[in-house]
């Protein structure tokens, strides 16, 4: 079975009742806090926002499954589908520990059967035990995978436990790679696809937010090692979400970067070149959704399992 890094088809969740989180304000330098009296118009533009990217996915041509949230439990992550589940190449699903009590809510086995009826799922991989002692490991959120190479990327943190991640690698057969990165504030960077996306032929990486030279030397030179251009992008950059982009492809195989247009308008005029020769840009105007502390990766559940004949 030839493993490819990208993928055709996607899963999104079509929030409910948007807005965002307290409990993971803390440690997420990116979130904005709004007023309890905009909370429905917020949820109201983040509905259209997500509709509009849906649209704009589907006619560049990935294969959208849109699943809607549930009004009960009241889930204001939602739409970020991506930290609580994976799916990958042999058929399997992983579960993953969520850092907030409001997040473990979205975890939905009747999405995962909804699956089955396109895709064939061998097993289901659970850690959500792991809640139980304070561990987690908050999906492809916490981990940038090179599906090909077999390599799991993740910068430690709260949300990204050492020992959960061991687990995941040896279940999955990925060689852990960790790394410290942290904000301008000092405070650890909250997730890993904030700081870098890993694609076929690229890779963008905010150099600057990892302050071990050690560590950052090594996480580019395993990028370059594995045939990977690296795109450096500055902090200033990052905060603008230029690193929470993905890799898809149409239909036709050809490849595309998915990402926020705030990440996009970032860009200079020299990545976005180096980036338009392995990939066709597609961005998304996601600023409501954005207010939550993610951006267009967060969005997007990727989907490698093999399909049913």
């Amino acid at each position: 079975m030839e493993i490819e890094q990208s993928t055709n088809a996607i899963v999104m969740i079509r929030p409910h009742r948007f807005h965002p989180n307290p409990e993971t304000a803390a440690d997420n330098a990116f979130q904005q806090a709004i007023a309890e009296g905009e909370m429905p118009a917020v949820s109201t533009a983040a509905q259209r926002e997500f509709d509009d990217a849906v649209e704009t996915l589907r006619a560049a041509g990935v294969t959208v499954h849109v699943v809607d949230d549930t009004a009960t439990p009241e889930k204001p992550d939602a739409v970020f589908p991506n930290n609580w589940f994976s799916t990958h190449h042999d058929g399997r699903i992983a579960l993953y520990p969520m850092y907030s009590a409001a997040r473990r809510r979205e975890r939905r086995h009747d999405l995962i059967d909804e699956l089955r009826k396109n895709y064939r799922i061998t097993d289901v991989v659970d850690y959500s035990s792991c809640e139980e002692q304070g561990q987690c490991l908050e999906g492809t959120g916490s981990l940038v995978l090179d599906h090909v190479n077999k390599i799991a990327y993740a910068s430690l943190s709260h949300r990204t436990h050492p020992e959960v991640l061991k687990r995941f690698c040896d279940d999955f057969g990925y060689e852990p790679v960790t790394f410290r990165s942290q904000s301008a504030d000092g405070r650890p960077v909250y997730h890993t696809n904030v700081v870098m996306c890993v694609g076929t032929d690229f890779a963008i990486l905010g150099t600057g937010m990892i302050p071990d030279e050690a560590d950052r030397v090594g996480v580019q030179n395993l990028l370059e090692a594995t045939g990977k251009e690296v795109i450096d992008v500055t902090p200033a950059q990052i905060s603008e979400f230029a690193g929470n982009a993905i890799e898809l492809h149409d239909e036709a195989g050809k490849k595309l970067l998915v990402l926020s247009a705030r990440a996009a308008a970032s860009l200079t005029n020299a990545q976005r070149a180096t980036i338009e020769r392995y990939a066709r840009l597609v961005p998304l105007s996601l600023p409501t959704i954005e207010l939550a502390g993610g951006s267009a990766r967060c969005m997007i559940a990727t989907v490698h399992l093999p399909r049913v004949a």
